[in-house]
This record gives structure tokens, sequence and C-alpha cells, in this order.
């Protein structure tokens, strides 16, 4: 009885608030109120599936009206119920499909930051038209950088986080309310940020393509990356231009002012989208627009298979002796994953760990580093600071392990009690550009970058091997314009091109987002190159081993990361502003060696010009640069990160360099322990912002 009265209950006040959306919906002059709209809203509830799925019946996703309004021309669209025995019902609906047009206002605090705009959930889902405000100024400014012609074709889609699907609906109204042609949407709405640039730079109109042949003119990402999901957390929304890139500076900039400027928006009283409908379902939301659910793996899979050779990795994963963990953290990447680790490489169950995508990542932070992937941390044999655990057996442990964050761009890798820091991987895989394909068969690297804070261990490899490399800002989309020189500029080709940034973020130009899977993908391929001619029964040669070969060919790069999340934003300016006033510019025979002879010798703030196009970003970060005892060279960078959603995070990133290979050992917050102290006493960080400990080192 309690059970009963329980599941009733629970549909009767689930609809009396869905009846009160209609209600509100009409009094802003959405939708006219009909008895159809009304008897689409409860009728929705008579059927209730097994799995207590609501049925989409009239009524969008996110609460706004769907129904025929009583006028009709025509259009059709096709709904499924399920049945309580679960077959699939399918009907077809008739709407109007009516523009509308709705007064609205200027809403503060939309500039996106280096990754689009990202705000707690509560402000994107409760703010009245925030969604549809960021939207429509988006649209405007797309049209207007393509010669003021509407764009035809445009992927939405996003990471899976809480409230995905419900802005796809509006999304969906809102393009074609404007009259975008062509709208494709993943099966179920999600997919990893790289799989949206290769759709956009591969899809046809029949689907598949080869890179470049793609036809759609953006896309619409919804995804806060690695901040974490849920009602209470984190949402974001970001664009991708026309070959695949993240939009840059004169885009976001242009659509900023264009939402502070904002006085009306267009959308659609149209049926809601069934996003679980089979690939390939159209939905006809106006006579001149539709919606096409595409296939979320195809264009990405024919991607990573032009990089990597998936028979030679299939064979070297199915030797008994190689084991393999991946940590999805219920991201986007996490059926990416399974699709490619399993489904084509043949890799078991067993070494997948998180793969399932959720609403709120399972409750976790999906960042892949060693505080928020401490499970897959512990199972690779490592302690929290990254060193191995002495007391775990190595031959027991996996030879390969890897995490994705929420989006999937990007990556950790670790082996057998071995971590390896992102600036080394991106070293690592530099020097090693013969063990993968996509690289070897074109004879090599043309060009290769990273951003400022990340270390130099790229730049020695690259200058070894006569490789060009560039330093940017941080920021994905200042690798947009090396990778589409010759694309975009008729400049020079730097491809095939490597980039990264330290914050877990590594790719190459077969799509133009950092991909975490690509990276994965490309240590697997150097373990097998590693181990060609090793049979069976013979150890591997292990991560370990590669990473250690290469830190005495070249000298190692101590690297970490120490956060301070969540600082008032007054405070974290304050300490920005002390360290330009006080060092940059200073002269730095000013400045004694403390008593373990670490002395600063100048100061900086990093600016850029872009070598494609010419254009200056300033402001990019802070540089103290450090003389060690020895003479070796160290520097600790200073920026506060632009991919928060609330407050300001101060990142502080230390770098030394260690040629002499006895001390190679070391685990890195150890050997930079003595450098941190000095640098946040230098600026004074616990007075001003009154912390005493970073949130998270990395």
């Amino acid at each position: 009885g309690v059970l009963a009265f329980g599941f009733w209950g629970e549909i009767f006040c689930y609809d009396i608030y869905r009846l009160y959306r209609l209600l509100c919906l009409w009094r802003k002059g959405m939708m006219r109120l009909t008895a159809a709209s009304i008897g689409a809203a409860i009728l929705s509830t008579i059927e209730p599936s097994s799995s207590f799925a609501r049925p989409s019946f009239g009524i969008g996703a996110n609460g706004r009206s769907s129904s025929s309004n009583g006028v009709g021309d025509g259009v059709t669209s096709t709904c499924s119920l399920p049945s309580r025995g679960g077959e699939t019902l399918s009907m077809s609906t008739a709407t109007d499909s009516e523009v509308v047009t709705v007064s609205t206002s200027p809403i503060e605090g939309m500039r996106p930051g280096t990754s689009g705009l990202r705000k707690k959930t509560t402000v994107w889902e409760m703010t009245e038209n925030y969604v549809e405000n960021f939207i429509q100024s988006l649209i405007d400014t797309a049209m207007e950088s393509n010669g003021g012609k509407m764009l035809d074709t445009v992927v939405v889609a996003g990471d899976g986080r809480y409230y995905n699907n419900d802005a796809i609906q509006t999304i969906a109204r809102v393009l074609a309310a404007n009259g975008v042609s062509n709208i494709w949407i993943p099966q179920d709405g999600i997919m990893s940020t790289p799989a949206v640039s290769a759709v956009i730079r591969r899809r046809t109109a029949d689907g598949s393509g080869e890179d470049g042949q793609g036809v759609a003119q953006g896309g619409i990402v919804l995804t806060a990356s690695h901040n974490p999901g849920g009602p209470e957390e984190d949402f974001g929304i970001k664009y991708n231009e026309g070959l695949g890139q993240p939009a840059g500076e004169e885009f976001t900039e242009t659509l900023y002012e264009k939402t502070l400027e904002i006085k009306s928006y267009r959308t659609l009283n149209s049926d809601g989208i069934d996003l679980s409908a089979p690939v390939g379902t159209e939905y006809q939301l106006t006579p001149t627009s539709k919606v096409t659910l595409i296939d979320p793996f195809e264009n990405y899979l024919d991607a990573l298979k032009s990089c990597f050779d998936f028979d030679g990795l299939k064979q070297f994963t199915s030797r008994p002796d190689f084991r393999m963990l991946f940590d999805g953290m219920h991201g986007a990447g996490s059926k990416f994953a399974r699709r490619v680790l399993v489904d084509e490489l043949g890799m078991p169950e067993s070494a997948l760990m998180r793969c399932d995508p959720l609403p709120d990542f399972g409750g976790c932070h999906p960042d892949p580093n060693l505080t928020y992937a401490s499970e897959l941390v512990k199972r690779m044999g490592l302690r929290a600071d990254g060193s191995a655990d002495d007391s775990v057996d190595a031959s027991s442990l996996p030879v390969l392990g890897a995490a994705n964050d929420g989006d999937g761009d990007r990556n950790l890798i670790a082996g057998a009690g071995f971590f390896v820091t992102p600036s080394d991987s991106m070293a690592l895989i530099c020097d090693n550009y013969d063990a993968i394909p996509q690289f070897a068969s074109k004879g090599g690297l043309n060009g290769v970058a990273r951003s400022m804070p990340s270390s130099a261990a790229l730049d020695v490899v690259a200058e070894a091997r006569g490789i060009p490399c560039f330093v940017t800002p941080t920021g994905w989309k200042f690798f947009g314009n090396l990778m589409s020189s010759k694309e975009s500029f008729d400049g020079k080709d730097y491809g095939p091109f490597l980039c990264g940034e330290e914050s877990f973020g590594t790719g190459s130009d077969h799509v133009r987002e950092k991909d975490g899977l690509w990276a994965v993908l490309a240590w697997m391929s150097i373990l097998s190159k590693a181990n060609e001619g090793v049979g069976e029964g013979e150890p591997l040669t292990s991560v370990r081993e590669i990473v250690t070969r290469h830190w005495a060919k070249y000298g190692r790069h101590f690297y970490c990361r120490y956060d301070y999340e969540g600082v008032e934003s007054e405070s974290a300016n304050a300490v920005m502003d002390f360290i330009r006033s006080s060092f940059v510019g200073s002269d730095s025979g000013t400045f004694e060696a403390n008593e373990a002879g670490i002395r600063l010798v100048g100061a900086e703030e990093f600016s850029y010009e872009d070598p494609v196009d010419g254009s200056r970003t300033s402001k990019q970060g802070l540089i103290l640069n450090f003389e060690l005892a020895s003479g070796d060279p160290a520097r600790v960078v200073f920026r506060l990160s632009g991919t928060g959603s609330s407050g300001a995070t101060i990142r502080m990133y230390l770098e030394r360099y260690e040629k002499d290979s006895s001390r190679h050992d070391m685990s890195a917050p150890v050997a930079l322990k003595e450098l941190a102290d000095v640098a946040l006493k230098l600026v004074k960080m616990e007075e001003t912002t009154t912390r005493n400990a970073p949130t998270v080192i990395t």
C-alpha cells in the first residue's frame, strides 16, 4: 500500500508541476494554452513505464509546451511513448511550429572564459531567459561572422551533465526559429568534446566523410569540462567554429557585447525531441528546419583510425601480460572509451571503471588528476603525491592506467607505480612520434606547441629534433590558428601537429580540440613499439622505463601545480596586482638568495603575438624566474583560471630543471617544496587570501 501510494502520489505531484509550468509559459506569451496542450500533459501519466521514465508527449524536456495549438501547417514530428509492456509506440503529432519572438533584457556576467561560459547550474536553469539570451547572442554572432548569412548546419551536443538534455531542447528551438536548416544532435544528446570537433570536420550530409569534408559550420557544446556536475554544481556552453576549433577571442568578445544589447530572442512552440530515438530520426521543427539524430561515434572513430594502427594495438593488448585500467569518471568520454577499447580493440570490461555517463558524474569531481582520480591512482600503485607505493607489488599492477574528464578531452597517464606528468607526456609523445602512424607516415612532426604554464620539457625535445615549437597562452583556441595556418590563412603548414597543456590536455591536428582518448592510444602505441620483439614470458618494457630513459637523455623538468580554488575575486586580483607591481620590471639584483640558495633573478608578464594572424594577447600570466644553488634554472608562474563558475582560482605552477640523473627519482612535490615556500612568501599568498595551503596539488 505504501509503495502504491508513493508511486501514484509521485505521478500526481509531478504532473501538477507540469501543468503549473504550462500556465507560466502561457502567461509569458510563449504559447497558446489549449485543451490539447493540457490533455497532452495529463495523458502522459496514464501509461508510466516500468522504469518510471517520463514519456515525452507534447511537453519538451524543459517543461515548455510543444503541443499543437490547433492551427497546424502540416508539419509533423515523431514522438515515442513507452508502453506498459516495454514496447515503443510511434506517434505522429501535428504542430504549427510557430516562431515566437520574446522580449527580454540583458543579463550581466555572460563573458565567456578560456573555454566558453560556465556558471552554476542554478543560474542557467532558474534565471529567466538565460539559455535563450546566450544562444540568441551566439547565433547572431555566428551569422555576422558568416557574412550576414544564417548558418545552414550546426551540431548541438553535451557531456551528459545535469541539465544537458533540457538545454538541448531549448537550443534546438532557438536555432530553428532563427532559420538554421539542419540541427545535428547525437543520439541521447551525449558526445565528447573531441567527437564534436570530428563531426564538424568530417560529417557530410550522408554521414561519413574524410577530414576537411565536413559541412557543419559550427557546434554548440554543452559542457563545463572537468568541473563537477549536478543541480548545485556547474554547467557551461561553448562554441566551436567551422573547422572544429573553439571560438576565438574576437568571436567571444562580440558574443559578449551582444548579450549586453539583446532585446528579444526567437523560439518555437514545437514538439519536444526524443533524444533516445534511433539514429537517423528526423524532427521537422519548421518547414525549413529539422533536427537529425546522428551516430555519436562514427566520425570520431574514423578520425582515431586515421591516426593509429588499430589492428596492431589489438594484437598488443591481447597479450596475456598486458593489462590496462581506464577511468571514465562517469563522463562523456566513458562511452567512447568502451566503444574503442572494448568493442574495437577487444579488451575486457574489467579494463573499464566508472564508464557509464551520469548527470552528476557519480558525485565525483571529473578532473583526471592525482586528487580526483584517487581510486585509479591507488589501483596503479601510487600515493596521492604521484610517488610509488613501495608496499604494493608492481608486478600485480596494470601496465597502463588512464583517465578522462567530464567531456572526454583531458587525460591522465600512469604506469605501474609511476605517474606521468602531462608536460612529460607531451615531450615523450613528441620524441616517440615514430610509434604513431599519424606522424610516422608523414615523416614526423612539422610543429609542436604548449601553453606557457606547461613545462619546457617539450621545448628541449623539439629543439633536439629540429621541430618548430610555439608557446601560447592557456586555452585551446590559441592552438587552433597554428593547426589551421594553411587551411584558414593560406600560411605555413605545421601539420602533423602536436600540442598540449599542463592541465592534462593533449591533442593533435586530427581534430581541433584536446583529446583524452587520443592521448591514451598514443601511449598504447608507444608501449607497443617499445615492446616489439619482446616474447611471451619476457618482461614488458614499462612506462617507468620509457620515461626514465627519456629523462636520462634530456634531463628532468620537475613540475607541479598548486590550485587555490574558490578564492574571493578581490583577494585573487590583489595577489596578481602585488606581483605585477613588486616584481615585474624590478631590478633583479636587489633580491638575495635564501638559505637554500634560491634567488629571484627576474619577473615578467606573458603576452603573445599570434604568428599566424598577428593578433596580440596580453596579461596571460606572471612569471617569476629563479636560479638554484646548483646554477640550474627554475620558475614559478601565477595565473587566474578562466574555467571556474564562481569565485576565482589562483594557479601556481612550479618548475625546476635537473640534469643529474641520480636526482631524477624524487617525487615532484618534494623536489619543488623549497621553491614553493620561497614563492608563496614572496607574493604574500597567505596574508592576502588567508589560505595557508592549496586546495589541490597536482
